[in-house]
């Protein structure tokens, strides 16, 4: 393998121009880049990326916290924050905390300790007060769920206005039992998707029903299923259920069909996320569109902003509905 010294020589530049060359480039004449570009690639050349990092204390590494893996809502964000870090000239490393805090503090090490340049967490599980700490010192931001915090940006929808009009949609169509599957409340996005639900009913005066109000401990396909079939026994039970998450009402529709029910006719749906699944299911599903590739990407740039020492707004970008076959 050539070394750098190599490459200068067959450059006819110094090791520290071919340096700047690999790191910072616009402070190099063209046809100077142009001559030790050529010699990297005729030698084949291949820069030292741990060298680079020692030498400009920058890693081109961002974590990315989420939960859990497998949950579908998360791989079009990951796919936006990818390839935009890509582009930019970076590489990401995908944590999976497991709403572990043990494993948390394995990754905020890792910043702490400069083998990475940045965070974007998409965790709610997140240790939210230690996540506003540690952005005191190293560049963070939060991508879909957030803290409500000055000091951590954020990128994400208004969730609290998007499950108003899909109630809202549900109640135009003359439905007034109205159910909801909801995730834990602790967490800001179920909180806030509560709050619309119950904003539309009581615009339109519509009774608010506990026994129509189901919390799954899980956000997974058979904790939708389990929500709707406790609905579903109810003496007095709902003709439209509103699911917070595509995950939950997936589970919900599988759970409809076992029981024979037509769908929207005894029972609509509405979800939340529009994951890929919600168009392949039968019916295909109605739901809440998130712009969740460009929550990843503009993550990106606000975390790269952030690493530049810039001011970063928060941004709630645009939400809408699709309506499908559910409803």
């Amino acid at each position: 393998m050539a070394t750098i010294q190599e490459v200068a020589k067959y450059a006819g530049v110094s090791v520290a121009t071919v340096s700047r060359v690999i790191n910072t480039p616009d402070k190099v004449r063209k046809h100077t880049q142009f001559k030790v570009q050529n010699a990297i690639r005729e030698l084949n050349y291949e820069p030292s990326v741990l060298g680079r990092s020692l030498r400009t204390s920058q890693t081109r590494l961002f974590l990315v916290l989420l939960p859990s893996i497998s949950n579908p809502f998360y791989a079009q964000i990951i796919n936006g924050i990818q390839n935009k870090a890509i582009e930019s000239g970076y590489n990401i490393l995908l944590c999976e905390t497991d709403s572990d805090p043990a494993r948390e503090v394995i990754f905020f090490n890792m910043i702490k300790n400069k083998l990475a340049d940045g965070i974007i967490s998409m965790d709610p599980t997140v240790n939210k007060e230690r996540l506003i700490e540690l952005s005191t010192k190293y560049p963070i931001v939060q991508c879909s769920e957030y803290a409500k915090d000055n000091t951590l940006s954020y990128v994400t929808i208004d969730s609290e206005r998007a499950a108003y009009q899909a109630v809202k949609h549900l109640i135009k169509l003359g439905h007034k039992k109205i159910g909801l599957i909801n995730f834990d409340k602790k967490f800001l996005y179920a909180s806030e998707r509560y709050r619309g639900y119950e904003k539309a009913l009581k615009e339109f005066d519509l009774e608010i029903k506990d026994d129509w109000i189901y919390n799954t401990k899980h956000l997974n396909f058979e904790s939708g299923q389990q929500a709707m079939r406790v609905l579903l026994n109810q003496a007095d039970r709902p003709t439209a259920v509103f699911a917070v998450s595509d995950v939950l009402a997936v589970g919900a529709l599988k759970e409809l069909h076992i029981n024979q029910l037509r769908v929207p006719e005894e029972m609509a749906l509405f979800g939340f996320d529009n994951i890929e699944f919600s168009n392949v299911v039968y019916p295909p599903l109605t739901t809440v569109a998130q712009p969740m590739y460009d929550m990843g990407s503009i993550s990106v740039q606000m975390l790269m902003s952030k690493i530049r020492g810039e001011e970063v707004e928060s941004l709630v970008l645009d939400h809408h509905l699709i309506i499908r076959e559910t409803t």
